[in-house]
């Protein structure tokens, strides 16, 4: 039963060709049922079985059947003339759409939201916001940089990348700065708790304990952290900082310290002292490049996990915190993997450098 005399004969090239359509995980799903039903019908399966297999109309294997026995896979991979969907609003409106968003702004505005632009083109709304959607943009968003005119930003970047990459045998590299004026602040009141179809709660206002600064060191083969917290950040402070990681590190390894260019760091008391001791390496980042300095990511996890939402009534209640977290770290340390070559960096600073100086975008600007 199901089976009808009427089957389609196919030969093997044409039967594997076919196959391979079905097995297609990038082929347009139609074409994937055409196939689909002229290898049932092969087999004898008749059009309503083929249908209620298929969930389709057993009119329209018998179109497709009769389309592959006129002409072939001619017949089935190419679209009648008015046939198909008819265009959609988007495909209308969707390239007017794009030109605008990446070309224009709308007047007096910074970016358009989705009424100026339904406005400005006639689409509606939501039809602008699936164009966005579909091409990934999304005018309301910013997004803030800032490429590095450092004359020895290659130079820099090569060197420090080469520390993360391939570190020197026998030494010790450490990625080091300093997180300052970190505030104590306690709330005006108490935060409601986290409860069920409801976050958790605290006070937009807030009072001001005082400020710490955070001076750390992380350890980029393991993932340690060595830290002093500070009231000031001078030169006094940082190399009291360096002396500590003088003393904690082991004597007979060489110590390579990573670290932005600071006016402090090259105090000249500070390069006196490391003229005195030639086991220690200072490597700058170009100038505007913190994103390059390993630490900045322990700085962005300790802010969002320990002290952005944290409640302080005093600096030394904040620097207990701090210190408690770092030893939390410290017991199960897991360093942060640097995978990008030095020369995947520069070829993208060498693109934004060029998109910068192009008139038609920047009006100019160098």
């Amino acid at each position: 039963m199901g089976f009808h005399a009427g089957r389609i004969e196919l030969q093997s090239d044409d039967r594997a060709r076919l196959e391979e359509m079905v097995r297609c995980r990038t082929l347009a799903a139609r074409l994937v049922l055409r196939a689909k039903i002229l290898l049932m019908r092969s087999e004898g399966v008749s059009f309503r079985l083929i249908g209620e297999a298929l969930g389709c109309d057993f009119r329209t294997a018998s179109m497709w059947s009769r389309r592959w026995e006129a002409e072939g896979f001619k017949g089935i991979e190419e679209e009648r003339a008015g046939r198909g969907r008819k265009p959609s609003v988007i495909a209308v409106k969707g390239a007017e759409i794009l030109r605008r968003t990446q070309d224009e702004k709308p007047a007096n505005q910074t970016h358009w939201s989705r009424t100026t632009m339904a406005l400005a083109t006639g689409a509606s709304p939501s039809t602008v916001g699936r164009v966005w959607k579909r091409n990934g943009l999304k005018p309301h968003r910013i997004v803030s940089f800032k490429i590095s005119n450092d004359p020895h930003f290659e130079e820099k970047l090569v060197d420090v990348v080469g520390l993360y990459l391939d570190p020197p045998e026998h030494a010790v590299v450490l990625s080091v700065d300093e997180k300052s004026q970190i505030q104590a602040l306690d709330r005006t009141q108490p935060g409601l708790p986290l409860k069920k179809g409801r976050c958790g709660t605290m006070t937009h206002d807030y009072k001001r304990n005082g400020t710490t600064t955070l001076f750390a060191a992380l350890n980029t083969l393991d993932g340690t952290v060595i830290a002093e917290t500070k009231q000031r950040h001078r030169h006094q402070e940082w190399l009291a900082f360096l002396k500590h990681l003088d003393r904690e590190t082991p004597k007979h390894l060489a110590l390579h310290i990573i670290c932005d260019n600071y006016a402090t760091h090259k105090h000249p008391k500070v390069k006196a002292w490391l003229e005195k001791h030639n086991r220690v390496h200072i490597h700058f980042t170009p100038t505007s490049s913190s994103w390059l300095n390993m630490v900045e990511r322990f700085f962005r996890d300790i802010t969002d996990k320990r002290i952005r939402r944290g409640i302080f009534k005093s600096v030394p209640d904040l620097e207990s915190a701090i210190h408690a977290y770092i030893a939390g770290h410290n017991e199960a340390p897991k360093p942060f993997i640097w995978t990008t070559q030095a020369s995947d960096i520069l070829a993208k600073v060498v693109r934004a450098r060029k998109v910068l100086t192009d008139p038609r975008i920047s009006g100019g600007l160098h």
